[in-house]
């Protein structure tokens, strides 16, 4: 199994001294030596808790779990996120996640910390049907004059939501293409194949959209989108 470790710091200071790093990264390298994983990268952001905008190293690290399939891993739980809102979306975007402090918490199960609203939008959505059902009974009209052409349109809208996630993964790689390659001397750069491309990125643990290895025709798919 293979993990990207996110740790958070609250303050520069907690940054500068390694107060609370040393422990979410010695719980880490535990958590890792008791299941085999591979540490494939470590992402350290320093930011408040409460704060969920503007996390680029976690954003980072979203990213390179997702194209790469890795698993994100952190110490606990509060290290990722306060807001219940900005937990579930970490969970919705496919990414799988574990806390050593509650390994139970992880994609599959966070879900259930949000119990309470879900139950809350289950009882909106029983108000609304109560309240649509009266208005049946008072002969209002109910239901989408356009509904043939909504139907008809469904196919185009998944073909288009399918077409714009695969050009929103292609621009991911490239970006990463664009860090590998802006490390290097320029006189490397100059002489760079596909071939050599590719193998950065299998070398680092990228995947293509299918989950299989880089080759020189799928780089070459992504310069040219």
């Amino acid at each position: 199994m293979q993990y990207i470790a996110y740790y958070r710091v609250s303050t520069v200071r907690q940054g500068q001294s390694g107060l609370g790093l040393e422990a979410q990264q010695s719980a880490v390298s535990g958590y890792l030596n008791s299941k085999s994983g591979e540490l494939l990268a470590e992402y350290t952001e320093v930011q408040s808790g409460k704060k969920d905008e503007n996390r680029p190293e976690l954003q980072a690290a979203l990213r390179q779990c997702r194209l790469t399939g890795a698993t994100l891993l952190i110490a606990k739980l509060d290290r990722l996120s306060r807001n219940r809102s900005f937990l579930m979306s970490v969970q919705d975007s496919s990414v799988k996640f574990v806390a050593v402090d509650m390994p139970e918490a992880n994609h599959f199960t966070v879900g259930l910390m949000a119990c309470l609203a879900d139950y809350e939008r289950e009882l909106a959505r029983e108000r609304t049907k109560a309240a649509l059902q009266a208005a049946k009974a008072r002969g209002v009209k109910l239901g989408n004059p356009r509904l043939a052409e909504v139907r008809h349109s469904d196919t185009t809208a998944a073909s288009e939501a399918s077409i714009a996630k695969a050009k929103e993964r292609n621009a991911e790689i490239l970006e990463i293409i664009n860090e590998m390659v802006g490390e290097m001397p320029s006189a490397q750069r100059e002489c760079l194949s596909l071939r050599t491309l590719a193998s950065l990125l299998n070398d680092a643990g990228y995947k293509t959209s299918r989950g299989k290895e880089w080759h020189p025709t799928s780089v070459s798919r992504v310069l040219a989108a």
